[in-house]
């Protein structure tokens, strides 16, 4: 698949729910959050005949997002199915951590290639205070058990909030220093209003740089295997490496190649803008392989070049995160 600005479109992320065991800040309010009826989430057999439709198209790389993916029943097998697919798909997934301990080994047996660790905070009260829960120490027994059970290169995303945790960077970062993980700095995204931080809490990729060189010298790597859109770095000596992703200050849209699914059966071909494509109905209305391939050539001949967060006239989306699959 390729879209009308010359992008290769070869990933899909799919969101196999909207619902969540943490309630972080800068993704969704505490109370009021109106969970997706059981009935309009795809099911895991709708699911898995997209993915068997992209994967024919080109896709070779699947996300499984969320909310939070690992509170779905069932999804051990799920990314069984996905992972024996014609073609073998690379299958990661991207999770919160409060539930992966006890369930690595099982997802890596299954076929789930690695995992990325959302966290932002290594501090107990904060990270209690941006989640509005607790459970820092079983985010951190996940990552352990990630790495033994091969689950690698095992990422940690931190997103910097100015004023909330981005005195946090140089402790993210100083892990990368005895250990094989990448830390990945995300600047805030503020795809959605009302939530408890506002757009100038962002933390811009160049003040990143600046925090992370007080730690020692960065040396600049280039982009192998699965880097995604984040410039990389190494602490001389050290054992991981770093990632920076400027997703506001210098757009990757230009290297976009994904597509998203939501768990409520919506195509979505940028993140950051509202243009869905109803996938769900054809589904239940019996549509046949070429009439959803069809469908997802559509979502992706209307990709737009770019994204126009930080434009003047940029208006923060209705759906929260959680319910995009982000």
């Amino acid at each position: 698949m390729k879209d009308h600005f010359g992008r290769h479109i070869e990933y899909l992320r799919l969101s196999v729910t909207d619902r969540c065991n943490l309630r972080c800040r800068y993704c969704m309010p505490d109370e009021g959050v109106a969970a997706v009826g059981h009935g309009d989430v795809l099911s895991y057999e709708e699911l898995l005949r997209i993915a068997a439709i992209a994967v024919r198209l080109g896709v070779c790389k699947i996300r499984i997002t969320g909310g939070e993916p690992l509170v779905r029943r069932g999804i051990v097998d799920f990314v069984r199915e996905l992972a024996s697919l014609p073609g073998r798909p690379e299958i990661t997934l991207t999770t919160n951590g409060l539930l992966l301990a006890p369930m690595a080994a099982d997802l890596k047996a299954a076929g789930l290639s690695r995992v990325n660790v959302s966290l932002d905070s290594l501090r107990p009260e904060r990270f209690a205070e941006i989640t509005r829960r607790p459970g820092l120490e079983k985010v951190l027994a996940a990552l352990e058990a990630a790495e033994k059970a091969g689950l690698v290169p095992l990422k940690i995303n931190m997103v910097p909030i100015g004023g909330v945790n981005a005195d946090e960077i140089v402790d993210f970062a100083r892990l990368t220093l005895e250990r094989p993980w990448e830390v990945r700095f995300i600047e805030f995204m503020p795809v959605s209003g009302g939530l408890g931080y506002p757009p100038e809490s962002r933390f811009p990729a160049a003040e990143i740089e600046n925090e992370l060189a007080r730690l020692g010298p960065l040396e600049p790597l280039s982009r192998k295997g699965p880097a995604g859109p984040a410039r990389l770095y190494r602490y001389p000596g050290g054992r991981g490496r770093i990632g920076v992703i400027p997703a506001v200050s210098h757009h990757f849209c230009s290297e976009c190649n994904r597509l998203r699914v939501t768990a409520d059966g919506r195509l979505r071909p940028c993140l950051f803008s509202e243009e869905e494509l109803d996938i769900k109905s054809l589904l239940r209305a019996g549509a046949d392989d070429a009439s959803l391939s069809a469908l997802l050539l559509e979502a992706v001949g209307v990709k737009p070049e770019r994204h126009q967060i930080g434009e003047t006239d940029f208006v923060p989306g209705q759906r929260r995160m959680q319910t995009i699959g982000g």
